[in-house]
């Protein structure tokens, strides 16, 4: 049997595409002659075999379902990584595969596609969650392609379980985060004490020289104010640094001052509402969403040049939402995901606490940046 294991996802897609068994009986059924008959079902035969060795080797799970979403096949990978064996997967909805609340949306986005041809999932590879047999959620990655039959189609799904991805990557932003919360921390408890030292001895030479040499006093007081400048840069860049407090109720905190700022550097009315109080356990997920939050609003002022912006942080029915709202000239229609840098890498930071992120335009003018989030990071 031959080892398709080393496939790529394409070439496993292509594969599939060719073995349409439908098209082989269907051969079948047209030959005319004894002979061509063997041969069609010889084909039939091969194309079924090579089929069978594509799912039993194939490292990703490969599943395939209908127009309904029911299941009608399963390979060894899947069933290795959901933990269901395929006689209690075929016959079933796929939606059991995941958790609430996509299991509930799954079944309207597929009438959907069918009904319009716009797709959410089909031919396009995105991360999703899933659900083991033992409810266990964890993150895969999908791909889905479709087959179109004589008179159906059907889907294929190929998954791929990125658990211990998402956690080498966590542990590496966890990492990073800590190292620049040390490093804001030693400048602004180290340098700028430092510092401050320095300017106190600055004032001390001033007070000395003044009776003696103005002209030299007044020197050592513009190194004392210099100084001085020196040491709210550094708290500024220790506060960038680490702009999050590690209390539950310092990602407020940390917004409110990020909506206060915008507003004195870019002399652009922002503000920060929150109506009831949000608290984030985790300083790592907290920094997360305040660098979304960040981000959303530089792009609102460099981008959409707004002259209006609203962060706001409110609970929801499903956990909570973080929005930044702009007046500005808004963003293309036509766009569907994250284009830029800034704007992919909001979209993986969101990824790396549970979160999901939209882009909107807002109702007349301007963009919405919307995350939602679960209220127990």
């Amino acid at each position: 049997m031959k080892d398709y294991a080393r496939l790529t996802r394409t070439e496993l897609i292509e594969l599939i595409k060719e073995l349409n068994q439908e098209t082989a009986v269907n051969k079948v059924q047209r030959a005319e002659s004894t002979h061509e008959r063997r041969q069609a079902q010889a084909a039939l035969r091969d194309s079924e075999e090579r089929l069978r060795a594509i799912l039993e080797t194939a490292v990703e799970g490969i599943i395939t379902i209908d127009e309904r979403g029911v299941i009608e096949s399963v390979n060894r990978a899947a069933e290795r990584i959901f933990g269901y064996p395929a006689t209690e997967l075929i016959g079933k909805n796929v939606s059991v595969l995941m958790p609430s609340p996509y299991r509930e949306a799954h079944d309207g986005y597929l009438a959907n596609y069918v009904r319009t041809g716009q797709a959410r999932i089909i031919g396009i590879g995105r991360e999703v969650i899933g659900q083991r047999k033992d409810g266990a959620i964890f993150p895969m990655d999908l791909a889905v392609s479709e087959v179109r039959l004589a008179d159906r189609r059907l889907f294929t799904g190929f998954v791929r379980d990125i658990t211990e991805r998402k956690q080498l990557e966590q542990e590496i932003l966890d990492i990073s985060n800590r190292e620049q919360q040390r490093i804001g921390q030693d400048l602004h408890d180290g340098l700028c004490q430092q510092l401050a030292g320095i300017e106190l001895m600055c004032q001390v030479l001033e007070q000395k020289l003044a009776a003696k040499s103005k002209s030299e006093a007044e020197r050592a007081g513009e190194i004392a104010r210099h100084v001085r400048e020196a040491i709210t840069h550094t708290r500024s860049l220790a506060r960038g640094l680490s702009p999050v407090e590690f209390e539950a109720n310092g990602f407020m905190s940390a917004l409110q001052e990020l909506a206060a700022n915008v507003q004195k550097l870019f002399h652009v009315e922002c503000r920060f509402e929150c109506p009831e109080p949000v608290l984030i356990q985790s300083n790592t997920a907290a920094t997360h969403l305040y660098r979304i939050a960040q981000e959303a609003t530089n792009n609102a002022i460099k981008h959409g040049k707004a002259s209006r912006i609203v962060i706001a942080l409110r609970l929801s029915t499903r956990g909570v939402v973080l929005s930044v709202a702009d007046d500005g000239s808004g963003f293309p229609a036509e766009l569907k995901a994250p284009a830029g840098m800034g704007l992919r890498i909001m979209k993986y930071r969101a990824g790396m606490v549970g979160a999901t992120l939209e882009f909107r335009r807002a109702n007349g003018r301007g963009t919405v940046v919307s995350c939602a989030f679960n209220k127990d990071l």
